[in-house]
């Protein structure tokens, strides 16, 4: 249980922080977490599932706009998630399912071995 605050805290902070950034800095991983911290329910409790058109999935679009705004941006995307993945070990399937749920392809799979350079 405390380990679920404590990634509600900082997922809210990061999104806290996220709007501010994006607006002023170039994408970075504040920007990512602050997207899936839209999630926050699904991540942390797994239900209820996002559907299209709600508050998450539309940061799962938003985070596949700014995977293509860059020329790296879908590589940065990917390191952001896999480094959410293996710090929020179990919320990796919740974070893995989001783009399936949404209906939206970032071009990589979600999964632990996932290597983003390719």
């Amino acid at each position: 249980m405390r380990s679920q605050r404590v990634v509600v805290m900082v997922i809210g902070i990061a999104m806290l922080l996220s709007r501010a950034a994006a607006v002023t800095t170039p994408i970075d991983c504040t920007t990512v977490v602050g997207l899936i911290s839209a999630c926050n329910t699904f991540v942390t409790y797994g239900s209820p599932d996002p559907m299209p058109g709600s508050p998450c999935c539309d940061a799962v679009g938003s985070l596949n706009s700014v995977a293509d705004s860059t020329a790296d941006g879908r590589q940065m995307v990917c390191n952001c998630l896999m480094g959410l993945i293996t710090t929020y070990s179990p919320n990796a399937t919740a974070i893995a399912t989001l783009p399936g749920f949404c209906g939206v392809s970032l071009g990589f799979t979600i999964e632990p071995n996932t290597d983003c350079d390719l």
